[in-house]
């Protein structure tokens, strides 16, 4: 979704040449937004403190919506000139800072201070169909968390060809559906910088905390909807 604008640069480009792609679509570029939180930066306390949310959204989001939109312009200024080369180096740029942005603004809105319960319906039943039992998907997301090398994430997501949940891991900022094909449906961030301030270098302490402000609404809703969309 956010970065529609982008593809659509490049499908042209394929078709039509790299310097009338970027004319054709230069005009309704969009500037990419920092999105509100749905609650206040200290409202997930004590999981998440209000610092951490803080210095989460403003500085760490903030700069990959900013960087997201410099590569952007980068690209489009690429693509007039027809510069290939340029729009080919920016692709790493575009990726990271944008599923920087994807990425957190799906984090956002799974979290919630009235969590922490259990997901119910039919996101329910395909967690039993495809895992055993909640439990049962709660340790193996908690695991590929913990287990992540360095910086990124562990999410949940849905495999609309399969049509089943899958747990993935993901490295530094790379979007689930982008880099796998899995639409994401919750997503775990363990870039120090979303624990560090409150939970040092004990990753696991963490992410066993963070299931007590999973929005299993918001989860179940993502689930509605790509299950839909592969119907």
């Amino acid at each position: 979704m956010y970065l529609s604008k982008f593809s659509q640069v490049v499908a042209r480009a394929s078709m039509s040449g790299l310097a009338g792609a970027a004319k054709g679509n230069a005009g309704f570029r969009a500037r990419y937004t920092l999105p509100d939180l749905p609650y206040d930066y200290a409202a997930l306390e004590p999981v998440i403190s209000a610092d951490i949310m803080k210095l989460h959204h403003m500085k760490h989001h903030a700069t990959y919506v900013q960087n997201l939109n410099q590569a952007e312009e980068k690209m489009v200024a690429a693509l007039q000139k027809g510069d290939l080369k340029s729009a080919i180096e920016l692709q790493g740029v575009m990726k990271f800072n944008g599923g920087g942005h994807i990425n957190h603004s799906i984090f956002w809105q799974n979290l919630s201070p009235d969590g922490g319960k259990e997901p119910t319906g039919t996101l329910q039943e395909a967690i039993k169909r495809d895992f055993g039992d909640f439990e049962s998907l709660k340790k193996l997301i908690s695991q590929t968390a913990t287990q992540v090398q360095g910086s990124g994430w562990a999410w949940l997501g849905y495999n609309k060809q399969a049509k089943r949940l899958q747990v993935a891991q993901c490295a530094n900022q790379d979007p689930l559906e982008a880099t796998t094909g899995l639409v994401p449906l919750l997503g775990v961030d363990v870039w120090e910088h979303a624990y560090y301030l409150q939970y040092k270098n004990v990753r696991a302490d963490y992410v066993k905390e963070l299931w007590n402000i999973i929005n299993w609404k918001d989860v179940e809703e993502r689930f509605a909807q790509a299950n839909s969309s592969a119907n």
